[in-house]
């Protein structure tokens, strides 16, 4: 049986290391400034205060004390209902940290990734934060992914 060579190892430059983490960094800055656009999207009805929340939950803590089992179950959905939205609510205060975080990475992630400007629209990005973001419709034109339209 011959005898294997040893495998040689390889390593990535720090300039290799660097540039993966710094990708690694824009795309999570682009991905949290999207969820929260979009957690944050105008929804029907009226919108609850983070006060109005907090009373209703009290509400049903106190009527969870009492209840019979089916009611139980349904007072249990509504308390899991109602922090959720009170962390939705919790988050509006982080929207302009995300945004600014965004603003700083997302010319470099469009155009890296092929990313233009109707796309950034169609996700919910403001004019206004691409504007700042320095994306605009001339600059943020899709890059070819190696494939050829047949001619």
């Amino acid at each position: 049986m011959p005898t294997a060579r040893p495998r040689r190892t390889r390593t990535l430059s720090k300039a290799h290391k660097s540039a993966l983490a710094r990708g690694r960094a824009e795309g999570h800055a682009v991905r949290r400034y999207l969820e929260a656009v979009d957690e944050h999207r105008p929804r029907r009805g009226r919108r609850r205060s983070r006060e109005a929340v907090e009373r209703r939950l009290e509400v049903v803590a106190v009527q969870l004390r009492g209840a019979e089992p089916l009611r139980r179950l349904h007072l249990l959905q509504e308390r899991d209902e109602l922090e959720a939205e009170l962390a939705r609510l919790s988050s509006v205060d982080d929207l302009p940290a995300l945004e600014q975080a965004f603003v700083r990475v997302a010319r470099a992630y469009g155009e890296r990734k092929g990313i233009g400007h109707g796309a950034w629209r169609a996700a919910g990005v403001s004019a206004a934060v691409l504007q700042r973001a320095g994306i605009t419709r001339a600059s943020g034109a899709p890059r070819t992914q190696g494939h050829r339209p047949k001619s």
